[in-house]
């Protein structure tokens, strides 16, 4: 039943991003570009999905289980360390060079999209290589 309402929130999300044309990086370029002709319609996709997330979070911290009877795994890190700057300063810089984040990267790779097909692999090949810097430092600590 949860694979199901998964794959339900999934496929909402994505025709959210295809309809609110959040999907097209030529949108978000021009959300990002405030030089020229801006596109202000971004902020109140965020300013949307924001209020939804606030309100979600505020609720389920109320809760023990989920709506569907599964555990909640609320985050409880609140530390603010380089590492979390960092990477979002990379997550930045990549969606603004890109105008493509990974929600609408699999939109587009869905869609057959060649800048999507292209992020997705950049973002699987940047996930692996995290993963294997994260298991040499975790190495290095040990010793």
């Amino acid at each position: 039943m949860n694979l199901f309402f998964s794959l339900l929130a999934g496929v909402i999300f994505g025709l959210g991003l295809l309809i609110s044309g959040m999907a097209n990086p030529a949108k978000v370029i021009g959300f990002l570009d405030i030089t020229r002709l801006w596109d202000p319609s971004l902020a109140f996709v965020m300013g949307g999905a924001i209020s939804v997330g606030f309100f979600a979070f505020r609720s389920m911290k109320k809760r023990t289980q989920s709506v569907c009877g599964g555990a909640i795994h609320l985050p409880s890190n609140t530390k603010i360390d380089k590492r979390l700057i960092g990477g979002a300063i990379l997550f930045g810089l990549g969606w603004g060079l890109a105008g493509i984040c990974p929600g609408p990267a699999l939109v587009l790779l869905g869609a057959g999209v060649g800048k999507g097909i292209a992020f997705v692999a950049a973002m699987l090949a940047g996930m692996l290589i995290f993963e294997q810097l994260e298991k040499a430092r975790k190495e290095r600590q040990a010793k």
